[in-house]
């Protein structure tokens, strides 16, 4: 009997750097198993780092924040004209276009999609017209892929009781995972406080709360340090006396090493990737009560829990933790370390989508779950 063929798993989201670095593990295993693994998304830094992994690349232009429907019409008959040319046997998306044009353009050439919501963007956190689209195109594109994986049971019930998806066809997953190989814990460092935010440089990441935080709170603790790290979108740095800002780097380990807590008020998460990484390597976390927040925070344990879009509820959490002795952030980080590999391994992750690819292919196969790497 003839082994199966190898399979063709595309892989699409609105950055090469995105599928690098968070999708690393999965293309690794689905090319070690032999498939033919297609990365597709818009040129990026990332996009040598792809290829080194093993697998093809394809550009395609997704203007991942803009709103013109003529973009978004190209995109689609881009993205349609791509998969018919690829036929892959199975479509990874990720990201909202990606998800919405993905899926859509999948569902006219009868191939099986497995889409995962890394979170609801900022169509669904500012209520008007770009809501109503955004919803109206899940409501549809949502009707045909095989699974749809969510990073939080808010965003999954949300999506349901809204009547965007299907609750047979949902799964969860611990956000993105951690690989805790990589991420692994070091002693809290010397020197005086410091606060470190990592993401990008938006207002609904509560770059703004962060700010005004820092400045009441520098105001009691003159020497607390606060540190903005990550891009941001016009390319122009974070000018105020408060914070120092680092811009973006490739590798937060050093940054992450250097800080006493990480913080991230931001206004709502699929699961964030900063806060998983932080805990991973020791750190006690500050964040806001949101969804893709808290699932990383036990408040007392290994962080501390504030009100969302609030900076006074985010400096009485940041005093509130500097009021503890050392010895507690201590504490806070060994309980984050330990939560890291108890819920959030990235392994974990890898292993249910190995699993959701092997039941949307047309020819079932196991290769790739015999080569996860451990």
């Amino acid at each position: 009997m003839r082994a199966p063929r190898p399979k063709r798993v595309l892989l699409f989201a609105n950055s090469a750097w995105n599928l690098y670095n968070f999708r690393r593990r999965l293309i690794t295993a689905l090319v070690a198993a032999g498939h033919d693994v297609v990365a597709v998304a818009p040129v990026d830094p990332a996009m040598p780092q792809l290829c080194a992994l093993g697998c093809r690349t394809v550009p395609v232009a997704v203007d991942a924040r803009g709103r013109s429907p003529l973009r978004d019409l190209a995109l689609f008959g881009e993205t349609l004209s791509l998969l018919a040319r690829e036929r892959p046997d199975v479509i990874l998306t990720y990201t909202i276009k990606p998800n919405i044009y993905g899926t859509l353009a999948a569902r006219l050439l009868g191939i099986p999609v497995i889409v995962t919501m890394t979170g609801l963007g900022t169509a669904f956190l500012a209520p008007g017209g770009a809501m109503r689209i955004a919803r109206q195109l899940y409501r549809v594109a949502l009707r045909s892929p095989h699974t749809v994986f969510f990073q939080n049971e808010d965003d999954r019930d949300l999506f349901v009781e809204d009547g965007l998806v299907a609750a047979r066809r949902c799964a969860l997953v611990p956000g993105s995972g951690v690989d805790l190989d990589r991420f692994r814990p070091v002693p809290l460092p010397p020197g005086p406080p410091t606060f470190l935010f990592i993401g990008r440089m938006l207002p609904e990441k509560g770059v703004g709360e962060f700010l005004e935080a820092a400045r009441s709170v520098r105001a009691r603790y003159p020497s607390a340090r606060f540190q903005l790290l990550g891009p941001t979108c016009d390319g122009a740095a974070v000018a105020d006396p408060a914070v120092q800002f680092l811009g973006a780097a490739r590798d937060v380990r050093p940054f992450i090493a250097r800080a006493h807590a990480v913080v991230l008020p931001s206004y709502r998460e699929g699961t964030s990737r900063a806060l998983l990484e932080a805990a991973a390597m020791g750190r006690p976390l500050i964040a806001s009560d949101v969804p893709g927040c808290r699932e990383a925070v036990e408040p007392g344990r290994n962080g501390l829990l504030c009100a969302p879009r609030s900076a006074a509820a985010l400096a009485g959490a940041l005093t509130e933790f500097l009021a503890l002795p050392p010895r507690r952030w201590s504490e806070m980080g060994a309980q984050s370390r330990k939560l890291a590999g108890a819920q959030f391994d990235e392994r974990l992750v890898v292993s249910r989508m190995l699993a959701a690819i092997e039941s949307a292919m047309p020819v079932r196969y196991a290769a790739a779950a015999q080569v996860l790497p451990t």
